[in-house]
């Protein structure tokens, strides 16, 4: 623990009000004392950049008799600092012997007192650098096992993520060789009906059976992460007319429509529209085969973006329950998911069937404050619907 600038500054005083204390209570010293002693303070401050100078110092004032208080705090400076007893003993022998031999040599004193003055002396000089010696190796332990500690939980979090990444590594590829072998397999007989038929709208059927079967494939692999290369720019909200128009193509009676004054979206929330709005439309064709899709975006002035998707009853269909609910729905592992990436964004997925039996699902997202860029391939500012050619045009005033 390091010692603060004001407990620094009251040791220091400490160390010179004592001597002076001496001085003024006890018997008038010599001169030389004196003038050593004012030495030694005046030096004990630069122990910190130079702790045997600062022992140097305070050696004058120890033979004057006056210079012990701050040769305690010099010592205890000097043993810290440089962390060996190789360094710090021979100080430590000095200041002991600049301390004794005055004492031995000006006092008549029987063998007792020698020995007994020798002892003290030893132990006063000693004390305060053993003292800094031990705070000088705690810190360096202490230090050493913080870096252990951190060495070892890196190399834990980097076994950890190994493994993970082997794992997912490990079921990628097994989706991939058991859903990539049977998409290959339907995009090769799509292909080779749409060869061997001679009908038009059974050739356009297998042409667009294979078609998607070979994006389908191509969208795992991107998912999977087994892609070479650079990979695609994840689908966004500028990519929905698009799947709108895949969607028709297959059957889907689906219509887009923005209201609002659109903006530029984070990666994370521009994937998760375009994951709700391909995921209904999935279920729609699933459950719901027939039925006209209506999708909705409104960028809300209030800074919020909410996705609508809702399908109508089939025409003489009865209403019908699915693992999602009723209408087309979500099934129970789309919906959990489907919930969860709305939820990572910020947003709240809500499902539920509508008044004329048929399924809504909507996504509310929370946007940023800031302006963004305006999305160039659906139009903002009035409410804009999808023609079949996959352009928008305004089809009533923003709201």
């Amino acid at each position: 623990m390091r010692m603060t600038t004001s407990r620094r500054i009251g040791l220091e005083l400490l160390a010179v009000l004592v001597p002076a204390c001496a001085v003024l209570l006890g018997h008038p010293p010599f001169g030389y004392s004196v003038a050593a002693g004012l030495v030694g303070c005046a030096l004990l401050p630069l122990r910190h950049l130079w702790p045997s100078l600062g022992v140097l110092g305070v050696l004058w004032g120890l033979v004057g008799g006056l210079g012990w208080p701050p040769a305690l705090v010099a010592l205890y400076t000097l043993g810290r600092r440089s962390g060996r007893v190789s360094r710090t003993s021979p100080w430590v022998v000095l200041a002991g012997l600049a301390a004794v031999l005055p004492v031995l040599l000006l006092q008549d004193l029987s063998w007792a007192d020698r020995v007994l003055t020798v002892a003290f002396t030893a132990l006063w000089a000693g004390a305060p650098a053993a003292m800094g010696l031990l705070i000088s190796t705690r810190e360096r332990l202490t230090a050493s096992l913080r870096e252990l500690e951190r060495a070892r939980e890196a190399m834990l979090q980097a076994r950890e993520t190994a493994a993970r990444a082997e794992e997912r590594s490990r079921i990628g590829r097994e989706i991939h060789d058991a859903v990539g072998h049977h998409a290959t397999l339907i995009a090769v007989g799509a292909a080779a009906l749409a060869a061997s038929t001679a009908e038009p709208e059974t050739r356009e059927g297998a042409e667009r059976l294979r078609v998607l079967a070979k994006r389908a494939l191509a969208e795992m692999r991107a998912a999977l992460g087994l892609l070479d290369g650079r990979p695609d720019q994840p689908a966004g909200v500028a990519d929905l007319p698009g799947l709108v128009a895949r969607s028709r193509a297959a059957g889907v009676q689906a219509d887009l429509v923005d209201v609002g004054t659109s903006r530029e979206l984070p990666p994370g929330l521009d994937r998760a529209v375009y994951r709700v709005v391909q995921e209904s439309l999935t279920n729609a064709a699933r459950h719901a085969p027939g039925a006209p899709v209506r999708i909705e975006l409104c960028w809300r002035d209030a800074g919020e973006l909410s996705v609508s998707v809702h399908n109508d009853q089939v025409p003489g269909a009865g209403r019908r329950r699915t693992p999602g609910g009723e209408g087309f729905g979500v099934g129970g592992a789309g919906l959990a998911g489907l919930a969860e990436r709305v939820g990572a964004v910020g947003g709240e997925l809500t499902t539920g069937p509508g008044p004329d039996g048929g399924f809504t699902v909507r996504a509310v997202f929370p946007l940023s404050s800031e302006p963004g860029v305006v999305r160039p391939r659906i139009a903002s500012g009035d409410a804009a619907a999808l023609r079949e050619d996959g352009s928008m045009t305004p089809v009533g005033p923003a709201v």
